[in-house]
């Protein structure tokens, strides 16, 4: 999964912080976070004279404690002030399919889901 970014160092820092990894430099416009089986790409294509876009759609993330995530997203100010189903999106909510999670936004503009890993929905239940 790649996610663009318009200053990698800004974006390595939030993203370290709200993951709680380090994650590797690989170039000087990527960095790379090792997520349980997925890698997550943070791109800046300026480096290669492009211009960063956010995703269209929220990535997901599925965690062990969803209370530790939320809280170091609440102090980077990152929670989402929408709703889902009715719901406030940047709360923990147990969401109409069973799940509980939060959204949340890089500040970029990329859009974040933080999913307890207890209730998450794979649709093969």
């Amino acid at each position: 999964m790649v996610l663009q970014v318009k200053d990698m160092d800004r974006a390595v820092s939030f993203y370290e912080r709200l993951l709680g990894i380090p994650g590797k430099r690989v170039s000087a416009g990527r960095h790379y976070f090792h997520c349980e089986g997925v890698i997550l790409g943070i791109v800046d294509p300026q480096s290669e004279g492009g211009s960063a876009k956010p995703i269209p759609d929220h990535v997901y993330f599925s965690v062990p404690d969803i209370e530790v995530i939320h809280a170091v997203a609440r102090q980077l100010g990152c929670l989402s002030s929408g709703k889902v189903h009715g719901e406030p999106a940047g709360q923990i909510v147990k969401r109409p399919w069973g799940e509980r999670s939060f959204y949340a936004e890089d500040p970029f503009g990329n859009n974040l889901c933080f999913v307890d890993s207890t209730t998450i929905f794979t649709g093969l239940d």
